[in-house]
């Protein structure tokens, strides 16, 4: 194939003559893998027709433009961004909180409340990196009138920090210095030269609650807060009603800082169900002008795109699906509390059993059976790109799987299950409950099978397993299984993400299970690595980092990355939004409108 041809494909994708799928499969002649060519996609530009996220905002004056219905198949069940665990309750409480900045789909920032981006041009960034300085807009006003100062701004990393509040955002904020310099503008002070100082006050760790509403509320009663299901903020709407788990209902803000936004009048987020019911709702029915997260099997998402009343959007983002190999015991309980870290799992303390557990991952079929353009086989876990590692690999092998047990001395019982030492390959495997999360379960249960590994299947209802509930023992958070199976990403930088990894972040009961190092995995080597990229200044440098950080932690096998996943949603034809794979879904909520 020539150069001439490949960019001639690429124009086909461009303007929507060839489909990505079909692009991925003609170029793996060339050897390129499907996350290869995404990437390839995303850098010249070239997504599908049907997968722009945005048109220009047209409206010219606020409201007029009646009811926004969305569906979220997994329900929302608070409304503190602080306490959000999972995407849905970061989703909708995004609806009423800003950040002073958002991550655009190219990666870099758009102010929100802030009434510019820090720049050395402008000298809001410190040129030791030490320092940050955060201006607000000026005007910007609550949503029950009180304006937005800098004391709010102080208030918010207060209340992060605070160990009695236990916020799911304490990371962002846990080593920051914060000085007020007048009534719109706080510098972020830091102790050593740092390169992600956009992360407090920034993205889905950034949205700001008001301290005339929390204050009351900053410590051990931050959980009995009003605000936590009655939110008071700046966004585009306003509070109306919640019914945790079921509906959230909002009105337009007419006190919004940005001008003929937003341009509908009501919004109506319906929680619950399933994801394929929401992708008939909109895309079949037309029910509803907008369904979140369409984790349906391809050949269903493009018969009911057939019917003609809603579109399939593609967002790219750093998105990935992947299965975690519990480091503790959930079968142990050590001062009320399994998966404790004082102890060791009986069996992935084996480094060749979870070498094989990654053999038996056939990604490919996954891929290509299951999820569509819902996921492109992946063996990291940065995706989509410049800290993509090209080092990591481990080719789907039953036979190899079964070689690397023997090895390492499990043998098969007369049952057919490998044992050593009195502990049995027999696992219980967990996840949330949608159709295509199950079928890849069975995938690689069907697999284990054959290399003489029991597992047992799970699925939890969403609302319960992205729950903050500290008293379900279901939440993933919790983690009392031996496997389980979700996604996350990355917003336009990985420091953030990549914690969820660092041994000081490990979810425990001292923290309400708020820690983001679900799997309790630690290594030395990780964290000094993700504290060098803290403090890296020069990029090439902390690129290499980060490719380091993937390997480490990929090359553990306690993660084992499935696919790459872009965002995908279904819109009504008449529905124009505006999204990026890296930030919320609703981030851009203010810029979303209905034509004709």
């Amino acid at each position: 194939m020539t150069e001439a041809h490949l960019r001639g494909m690429i124009e086909a994708v461009r303007a929507g003559a060839l489909s990505r799928r079909g692009f991925i499969r003609r170029v793996a002649g060339l050897g390129l893998t499907a996350p290869m060519a995404t990437q390839l996609l995303a850098i010249t530009g070239a997504t599908p027709a049907a997968a722009q996220a945005s048109t220009a905002y047209r409206p010219t004056r606020r409201g007029g433009g009646g009811a926004l219905k969305i569906l979220y198949w997994q329900a929302a069940t608070l409304l503190n961004p602080h306490f959000a665990v999972g995407t849905t309750n970061t989703d909708a409480s995004r609806v009423f909180y800003e950040p002073l900045a958002a991550w655009a789909q190219d990666a870099t920032l758009v102010p929100i409340l802030a009434a510019e981006i820090p720049s050395l041009e402008n000298g809001g960034l410190g040129r030791d990196g030490r320092s940050v300085t955060w201006k607000l807009k000026p005007g910007a006003r609550w949503h029950d009138g009180a304006p937005v100062t800098a004391d709010d701004l102080v208030f918010n990393w207060e209340y992060s920090r605070n160990p009695a509040v236990a916020a799911t955002t304490s990371g962002s904020y846990r080593d920051v210095g914060i000085v007020k310099l007048d009534e719109l503008t706080v510098r972020l002070e830091f102790a050593q030269p740092t390169a992600f100082w956009a992360d407090a006050f920034v993205g889905s760790a950034g949205m700001l609650i008001p301290r005339h509403i929390f204050g009351a509320f900053n410590g051990a009663n931050a959980r009995d807060a009003p605000g936590n299901f009655r939110p008071v903020g700046t966004g585009p709407y306003r509070f109306v009603s919640f019914t945790p788990g079921d509906m959230l209902r909002a009105e337009l803000n007419p006190l919004y800082h940005m001008e003929n936004r937003p341009h509908f009048d009501t919004l109506e987020i319906k929680g619950g169900g399933d994801a394929v019911s929401a992708a008939r709702a909109v895309l079949q029915t037309g029910d509803y002008d907008y369904a979140w997260n369409l984790l349906v099997e391809d050949d269903i998402l493009t018969r009911l795109e057939a019917v003609g009343r809603g579109r399939v959007e593609v967002t790219p983002g750093g998105s990935s699906e992947f299965i975690q190999l519990n480091v503790t015991d959930p079968n142990r309980e050590v001062e009320g509390e399994r998966s404790h870290i004082s102890t060791q799992h009986p069996a992935f303390s084996d480094p060749a059993v979870r070498q094989a557990m990654a053999m038996l991952m056939d990604r490919a079929s996954i891929e290509r059976f299951i999820f569509g353009r819902a996921g492109n086989a992946t063996v990291n876990i940065l995706n989509n790109s410049r800290f993509t590692s090209p080092n990591t690999g481990l080719p789907f092998s039953m036979q190899r799987a079964n070689e690397v047990l023997d090895a390492a001395g499990w043998a098969r019982g007369r049952d057919g299950i490998r044992a050593k030492g009195g502990t049995l390959l027999k696992f219980l495997f967990q996840t949330s409950v949608n159709a295509p999360r199950q079928r890849s379960q069975a995938v690689i249960k069907q697999a284990a099978q054959r290399a003489g590994i029991e597992l047992d299947l799970k699925g939890v209802t969403p609302s319960v397993f992205f729950s903050a509930d500290v008293a379900n023992p279901d939440t993933f958070s919790k983690f009392y299984a031996d496997m389980q199976m979700y996604a996350n990403g990355p917003s336009g930088d990985p420091q953030r993400y990549m914690s969820q990894f660092a041994s000081w972040e490990i979810a425990s009961r001292a923290n309400s299970w708020q820690g983001r190092n679900i799997m309790r995995w630690r290594n030395a080597e990780y964290d000094a690595a993700l504290r060098a990229a803290d403090v890296e200044l020069d990029p090439v440098t902390r690129v290499a980092l980060f490719i380091r950080l993937n390997d480490l932690v990929v090359g553990s096998h306690h993660l084992i990355p499935l696919l790459a996943r872009p965002g995908l949603s279904g819109a009504l034809n008449s529905l124009r939004t505006r999204r990026s794979g890296w930030d919320s879904t609703l981030a851009y909520l203010s810029d979303w409108w209905r034509e004709g």
